[in-house]
């Protein structure tokens, strides 16, 4: 073979080699690109799948199968508009609570006005009879807005209790001013083996419920923190039941909204008996304002304060 032939051939090899290699090299790219791509693609489902998990046990509010709407709206009309004279004639009702005298109370205020603290949690029953109560109390002296529903833990002795949440809700009066705390949720929590948080307690509320939901105002330190818990403006202080919660067992709203206004029911003689203790508390704190609230049968249950 020629030198000319030779350095042909060479050449020709030294073409087919560095093709080959650049081959190589595009596929050693294409492959790095691929397991680049496949990480990329992998991470962004990790953190899809976290989203959606995340998004999925999300804690709710509450849960209610409460009604909604116009029939919400009626329930809450009935609740806040029971007569007075439908509250006179009950009187004291089956009112088996107590409201006693805080001895040396922290004055509580605000806006200029007596402030009535109410701490609670959606998930307990005591808190669900009793916001019956303190609805159509509280209606004698202002408005409330923003109410729904919520029913009591299903779990709880009694249980599934149709109620109302004062979360989210707001109240004005130019007579007192009414702070609810709704503590926790009715939705378990397995992490803690309670409920879910709702709202956190101040610094404040927090020392008046440590201070005064204990003895002498509860029968045994074991009983001490137990809600509901109302704070009078520093002169009462309900704690606890105040009426057999049983009572509402197995109805729905708009069953126990109707029976406010049926003098001779088991739920108004509970409810609306309620309601006048604490309209009673409430004018004490308000110097028996307004007189269409603080009437003759009102101030008579002042005297067993």
């Amino acid at each position: 073979m020629g030198k000319a032939s030779r350095t042909k051939v060479d050449a020709t090899r030294r073409e087919k080699i560095a093709a080959q290699r650049a081959a190589e090299r595009r596929a050693e790219q294409r492959r790095r690109i691929l397991i680049a791509s496949g990480s990329i693609i992998a991470v962004i489902a990790v953190v899809v799948a976290f989203i959606v998990i995340k998004a999925n046990n999300k804690p709710a509010t509450n849960s209610s199968n409460g009604p909604t709407g116009a029939a919400l709206a009626s329930v809450v009309s009935k609740v806040t508009n029971v007569p007075a004279s439908t509250l006179d004639k009950i009187g004291s009702g089956s009112f088996t609570g107590k409201i006693p005298p805080v001895n040396g109370g922290t004055p509580l205020t605000s806006g200029g006005k007596p402030e009535m603290l109410y701490m609670g949690a959606e998930y307990c029953p005591y808190c669900a009879a009793e916001r019956w109560s303190m609805i159509v109390a509280l209606s004698r002296f202002g408005t409330f807005s923003g109410l729904s529903t919520v029913h009591s833990s299903t779990t709880d002795t009694p249980s599934n209790i149709s109620t109302f949440t004062f979360h989210g809700s707001s109240y004005t009066s130019k007579y007192l001013t009414f702070t609810p705390v709704e503590m926790e949720t009715n939705i378990p929590d397995p992490s803690t083996g309670g409920y879910t948080t709702l709202e956190t307690p101040t610094k404040e509320q927090q020392a008046l419920l440590t201070k005064y939901d204990a003895p002498p105002y509860v029968a045994s330190a074991d009983q001490a923190g137990a809600i509901p818990f109302i704070y009078f403006g520093g002169k009462y202080l309900s704690i606890g039941a105040s009426y057999d919660a049983t009572v509402l067992s197995g109805l729905k709203w708009d069953q126990i909204a109707a029976d406010l206004n049926n003098p001779d029911s088991p739920v108004a003689k509970a409810i609306n008996g309620t309601a006048n203790h604490i309209t009673a508390a409430i004018c004490k704190m308000t110097g028996n304002q307004p007189a269409s609230a603080c009437t003759a049968t009102v101030q008579s249950l002042e005297k067993s304060l």
